[in-house]
């Protein structure tokens, strides 16, 4: 089944939900407008349908390591160097280094429809990007000149090199080492796995950022510090020169995006390899961060643009297979599957959260691009509270959900699903792995109990619940009281779960611990509600209009309708988790497992 880019869909949710206008009216943005961003996203559409798409499936045959060197996925190359022309690396690049420095929001739209295109090759862009913005926030401006330009370009990718094999997720762990040098650059010695795109054959360049330890370093993450080691050394002139000490040993053998070399790298196995620091000594986690809250809610993206390309290709087989005779008819002969109930229930079951989790993706995104460009400091200070809390429900809820919708697309086409051939096989693996990367669920579970709800007493998340609230009143004012009777009990579960949390995280911070990942699935749910309910007024309202577009507004309608009946309920059951199933989770001694 071949993609295509729900392109009515993202225009409505970032015109009616994320309020483009107004993004594009902040400082910095003045270029911005409403009709340019249509234009983007319907080139990027065809480049997404048309370049991308029909390499997927090619490209899952993966990548290929040879003594140290990777050649790309078939077509990947050639396809790199199209994206690369076609202006698409510097989408949310800063003007001032060659990029367009479009709001976040709008790069997010295009990059949904990469990632469902074609989800390992998106990895590369991604990165670059987190990259190049850690760069340009911490760099000095000789190492900003050097490089960014480059890297918007599409000249040279980046990546980031977190992870160790004796550290995992604990960064406290980092072993990497790094030592001064005469001339002001640093040697790095160490090793780094699971570095995605971190080598290959589609660049001239890849600029890495090492997280590494000077020898005098504090211990534990405060003496982390943060490297540019590319691949080959940069001249003064901006020319590339000799072969920096860099090594990829390997790349690894996944259950997915096989179409992205996901690499063990190795620095300074010979004479050392050549660092350039990044900002100040001992900073580097707090600036890896920079990119990590990007690449967090760029996870969370890739989830859904995963769920999004199964749902098409379910729906596209439910109308094409016919089996069984229609439920309750007298006529033995068979018809399409999209006519049998639970067919059409699980096909909705994804629809359903595919746009309520694009929707709370795009608020994000809004809530940085005012964070970072409001011209009144408490409305920056506002929105970054928001996107805060936002961040970990987008990345774990999105990508949770991630690999149960990619599921029901496999069920949806039964024997055949579990074949290769039907392509159907391949969004399951490649979804697999966000529910990993850039922290776990449960990484982000914690982190929303405990630094986003606990940590400034729940006044973000009670005061999303009162716009929730606020959202219930007009939807039982518009007539819509069906989801808004959903809507107000999914708040009250979120509003128990949130006192539950605040009442016991200082003294018995185990208790909400134990029901974390239960609290973030609860929030996205009902955030999500909340964006459904929001859809669904703007939807009652336009579709009044002349001309308007009533089947695809009925269809909004609908969608949330079946929301609010069949996946808000779930929240009474993740409310109970949470508040009664703690002590069952910590009751049990180890040996029991």
């Amino acid at each position: 089944m071949n993609y295509q880019a729900p392109l009515k869909e993202l225009n409505f949710v970032l015109n009616q939900l994320a309020e483009l206008p107004s993004v594009c009216s902040l400082p910095g943005y003045e270029d911005c407008s409403v009709e340019l961003v249509e234009a983007i996203l319907e080139e990027g559409a065809k480049f997404a349908e048309q370049e991308l798409a029909p390499i997927n499936r090619q490209g899952d045959q993966g990548a290929r390591w040879q003594d140290g060197a990777v050649t790309a996925a078939p077509g990947f190359k050639a396809a790199w160097q199209r994206y690369v022309e076609s202006g698409w690396v510097g989408l949310r690049a800063p003007a001032e280094f060659g990029g367009q420095g479009l709001p976040a929001l709008v790069a997010l739209a295009a990059e949904e429809m990469w990632c469902s295109a074609n989800l390992a090759f998106s990895l590369a862009p991604m990165l670059t990007l987190g990259a190049l913005e850690a760069i340009a926030h911490h760099a000095s401006d000789e190492l900003k000149q050097r490089y960014l330009p480059r890297m918007a370009a599409g000249e040279w990718t980046g990546t980031m090199n977190l992870t160790e094999p004796q550290a995992g997720s604990d960064l406290a762990q980092v072993r990497t080492r790094a030592e001064r040098q005469a001339d002001g650059s640093y040697r790095i010695s160490g090793q780094k796995i699971f570095i995605t795109w971190g080598e290959h054959d589609m660049a001239d360049n890849i600029v890495h950022l090492v997280l590494a330890r000077l020898p005098d370093a504090p211990a534990g993450v405060k003496g982390i510090s943060l490297f540019i080691v590319p691949k080959l050394l940069v001249n003064a002139d901006g020319s590339l020169g000799a072969r920096n000490d860099v090594r990829c040993v390997s790349i690894e053998h996944k259950l997915g995006i096989h179409g992205s070399p996901t690499a063990v790298m190795s620095f300074g196995d010979q004479e050392g390899a050549t660092g350039f620091l990044v900002g100040e000594e001992n900073k580097g986690l707090a600036y890896m961060f920079t990119m990590m809250n990007h690449a967090r809610l760029g996870v969370g993206v890739e989830g859904l643009a995963v769920s999004e390309r199964a749902y098409q290709a379910a729906v596209s087989y439910a109308r094409e297979r016919v089996q069984s005779r229609a439920v309750g008819s007298p006529d033995a002969a068979g018809v399409p599957i999209i006519r049998h109930p639970d067919i059409r229930r699980m096909l909705m079951t994804m629809r359903a959260q595919i746009e309520a989790q694009r929707a709370l993706a795009c608020v994000a995104a809004a809530a940085l691009d005012r964070a970072g460009h409001h011209p009144q400091p408490e409305e920056r200070a506002k929105n970054q509270a928001l996107l805060d809390f936002l961040i970990p429900i987008v990345k774990g809820w999105c990508t949770e959900q991630a690999n149960e919708i990619t599921s029901m697309a496999i069920q949806v086409h039964g024997g055949m699903g579990y074949i290769e051939e039907t392509g159907v096989a391949q969004y399951y693996r490649d979804a697999r792995i966000t529910a990993i990367y850039e922290g776990t669920t449960g990484i982000q579970a914690l982190d929303l109990v405990g630094r986003k709800t606990a940590g400034d007493k729940g006044a973000v998340a009670q005061a999303l619940l009162e716009e929730v609230l606020l959202t219930v009143r007009e939807l039982d004012g518009a007539g819509l009281s069906d989801l808004a009777r959903a809507l107000r009990k999914a708040a009250a579960d979120a509003s128990r779960a949130i006192g539950f949390v605040l009442e016991h995280f200082a003294a018995e911070p185990q208790w909400p611990a134990a029901g974390s990942v239960p609290f973030l699935k609860l929030m996205g749910i009902v955030l999500g509600g909340w964006q459904m309910g929001r859809a669904a007024l703007i939807a009652e309202r336009l579709r009044h209009e002349e001309g308007a577009d009533v089947s695809f507004l009925a269809n909004k309608l609908m969608t949330a309708r079946f929301y609010g009946a069949h996946l808000l309920p779930q929240t009474g059951a993740l409310v109970h988790a949470i508040v009664e199933g703690a002590e069952s989770v910590l009751a049990l001694p180890e040996d029991q497992f």
